[in-house]
């Protein structure tokens, strides 16, 4: 799935804050946004293992959720809805298209990276790819209850984070093949630090 789809689904699981702890509501929601986009940090250097953990990112939130319930703060609800976010962002992961520049043709056995059983999971596709259709619509459905709840600078961010999703998606089959070309212009020698999924799609010299 596509960034903006992550870190919109981690801000609405703040959305519970609004009605039992609204003291601590932008701060759960800033947290969240972070939390859904941090795993996707590691973009380009070991995508969906470096710092995508289904597994321990889920027992870790569950852990920091109950600390939050009973010793709530800033500190403990912030920790506990970035690791929510993260958690929920490398579960999703499974779900969506494999590890490829052009996920729409199927062909990766890659979806996310299982820690704890040191293993790939295999793509679920329920979304087919980051940037489908199907992903701006799911963009679009978890932004709607954070646009009622949501006023101010978050409200802004959540509709900046709306027009990515829209601008992305519109691209993403371009952007692959623009990805190509770029790649075909890389000397050879630099081909060893390109992410795997460039690697696949260079042309042989």
């Amino acid at each position: 799935m596509m960034l903006p789809t992550h870190v919109l689904g981690g801000m609405l699981l703040a959305a519970p804050l609004v009605r039992v702890a609204p003291e601590f509501a932008t701060v759960g929601f800033v947290a969240g946004f972070l939390g859904g986009l941090f795993p996707d940090l590691d973009m380009y250097v070991g995508h969906r293992k470096s710092l995508h953990y289904p597994v321990y990112y889920t027992a870790v939130s569950g852990i920091a959720l109950v600390a939050a319930v009973l010793s709530p703060s800033a500190v403990t609800v912030a920790l506990a809805l970035f690791l929510l976010g993260a958690a929920v962002h490398s579960v999703a992961d499974m779900y969506g298209g494999g590890l490829e520049l052009r996920p729409w043709e199927g062909t990766s056995d890659r979806a996310v990276y299982d820690h704890y059983r040191k293993r790939w999971v295999a793509p679920r596709r329920g979304v087919r790819y980051d940037g489908a259709v199907e992903d701006l619509a799911l963009s679009v459905g978890l932004s709607l209850p954070l646009l009622v709840l949501l006023d101010g600078p978050l409200r802004l961010t959540v509709v900046a984070t709306l027009a990515v999703a829209v601008t992305y998606t519109a691209l993403r089959r371009h952007l692959a093949e623009l990805a190509a070309y770029v790649i075909s212009l890389v000397p050879a020698a630099a081909t060893p630090y390109l992410p795997d999924r460039y690697k696949n799609d260079r042309p042989p010299r």
